[in-house]
């Protein structure tokens, strides 16, 4: 991840914009991507601050709306596998692209569920 360009750094792309210079042109002069002049211009002209925008921050879970859902199907039935538990949410209009998703949910919700589906060989080809 990158790091916000300095205070000082922001006030001298910041001035050369204001005395007439292009963005591309204070962009180029003080060695910074015109991207990153382009998005602190836009910035200043929208807040009218220079300092940076809070850098990363807390996603909640996806499936954390639902958590009630996902105990109530491992209690359901209980060797109930990921892909499964993917087709009951997905009946109920809750689109989960990866498993891993609902395997993380599980883990963190202190919940079990089978790791893969009865009759279906393993890696080994042992069942």
């Amino acid at each position: 991840m990158t790091t916000p360009l300095s205070q000082d750094l922001r006030r001298r792309i910041a001035r050369a914009v204001e005395k007439g210079s292009s963005i591309r042109q204070a962009a180029a002069r003080y060695e910074v991507s015109p991207a990153a002049a382009v998005k602190l211009m836009q910035r200043v002209r929208r807040t009218g601050s220079l300092a940076p925008d809070r850098v990363g921050g807390h996603r909640r879970p996806v499936l954390e709306p639902h958590e009630d859902l996902l105990r109530s199907l491992v209690a359901a039935k209980s060797g109930i596998t990921l892909a499964e538990i993917r087709a009951e949410l997905k009946a109920r209009g809750i689109v989960v692209a990866a498993l891993s998703t609902i395997l993380l949910t599980l883990r963190r919700l202190g919940l079990r569920h089978k790791k893969r589906q009865s009759g279906r060989p393993s890696r080994t080809g042992r069942m």
